[in-house]
C-alpha cells in the first residue's frame, strides 16, 4: 500500500461506477472530482461531511495502529479534494495527537469550488479535556478548539482566547455539545465542515444526526482482528444507536488496485 506521505503526485486513475460509467483520469485541478464532491447543503446552514478509510474486513487501520497504512493513491486524490471543498476540518485531539496532524494548508492547484470558502483552512480539535498538542498549540496558526466548560479552562491557558470553543453539553457541562460547537463554526462563516474522525467523534456525531454525508474508502486488503471499526462508542455503556438509511450518492472505482470510494447522503436517503 502507499501512504498519504509518499504520495507526490495524482497518478491514480478513478472509474465513476455511479451515477453512471465514466472516467477520471489525473488532474492536477481535479475539476471533475470536485464537481462530484460539492457539498449539498444539510441541517442548519451547513453542509457536514465525514471522510473515513476501512479495510475491506472492517479495520480501520494497519497494523501500525495508524490509517495512513491503508491508505493508497486514489484514496488520496479524494482526500485532498474534500480538503480542497472544505473551510474547516473537524477531528477529535486523540486522532490529532496520534496521526500527527500539523496546522493545515488549503491543498494547492485544485482551482474548483465553491468561491465563498473561507480564506483558510481550519483545524478544529474537538476535546472533552481541553488538552492540545504542544505541536499544535505552539504552531503560528493554532487550532480552533470545542470543548466543555472544563476543558475551555485548560485550553485557554494554552491557546488565545478567540481559538477555544466552549459548548458544554446540557446537564454534563464536562461534556462537549457537538451541536452547539457546530453552531459556533457556523456563526464563523464556517459552514462547510469535514470531519476526519476518528472513530469515536464519528459515534458521537452520528447519535446526535449532526452528519450529512458520509465518504469511506474501502482500501483492497484485510488486516484481521484487532484493528477497530470506522465507529466506536463514543462514551462507554450508552445503548446502540438505530439503525438508520444511507443512500449511495456516488461510488468510485480506481481499476490498478480496486479501492473503491463511496460517499453516501444520510440527510436524504431516498428519491
Amino acid at each position: 500500500m502507499v501512504t498519504l506521505a509518499a504520495v507526490t503526485s495524482a497518478t491514480a486513475p478513478l472509474d465513476v461506477v455511479l451515477p453512471a460509467p465514466e472516467h477520471v483520469a489525473p488532474d492536477p485541478a481535479e475539476e471533475r472530482l470536485a464537481a462530484l464532491y460539492s457539498p449539498a447543503w444539510g441541517t442548519a446552514g451547513r453542509h457536514v461531511r465525514v471522510n473515513m478509510v476501512s479495510t475491506v474486513d472492517g479495520g480501520a487501520w494497519g497494523p501500525d495502529h495508524l490509517s495512513g497504512s491503508i491508505n493508497d493513491e486514489a484514496d488520496w486524490r479524494v482526500f485532498r479534494v474534500l480538503r480542497a471543498l472544505a473551510d474547516v476540518v473537524l477531528i477529535g485531539a486523540g486522532t490529532a495527537r496520534l496521526e500527527g496532524y500539523t496546522a493545515l494548508e488549503r491543498p494547492g492547484g485544485i482551482t474548483a469550488g465553491p468561491d465563498d470558502r473561507a480564506a483558510r483552512l481550519e483545524l478544529v480539535l474537538v476535546t472533552r479535556s481541553g488538552r492540545v498538542p504542544t505541536a499544535l498549540a505552539d504552531a503560528d496558526r493554532p487550532p480552533l478548539v470545542v470543548t466543555g466548560a472544563a476543558g475551555a479552562q485548560v485550553a485557554g491557558d494554552a491557546l488565545p482566547a478567540d481559538r477555544v470553543i466552549a459548548a458544554p453539553a446540557p446537564g454534563d457541562p464536562e461534556s462537549v455539545d457537538l451541536a452547539a460547537g457546530l453552531d459556533a463554526l457556523t456563526d464563523r462563516g464556517l459552514r462547510r465542515v469535514l470531519c476526519e474522525g476518528g472513530p469515536h467523534l464519528l459515534e458521537a456525531m452520528l447519535r446526535a444526526d449532526l452528519v450529512d454525508e458520509l465518504c469511506v474508502t474501502t482500501s483492497p486488503c484485510l488486516v484481521g482482528a484487532g484493528p477497530g471499526r470506522i465507529v466506536a462508542a463514543s462514551v462507554p455503556g450508552l445503548p446502540a444507536t438505530p439503525a438508520r438509511p444511507a443512500r449511495l450518492a456516488h461510488l468510485l472505482h480506481a481499476p490498478a488496485t480496486g479501492t473503491l470510494l463511496a460517499r453516501w447522503d444520510l440527510h436524504d436517503p431516498v428519491r
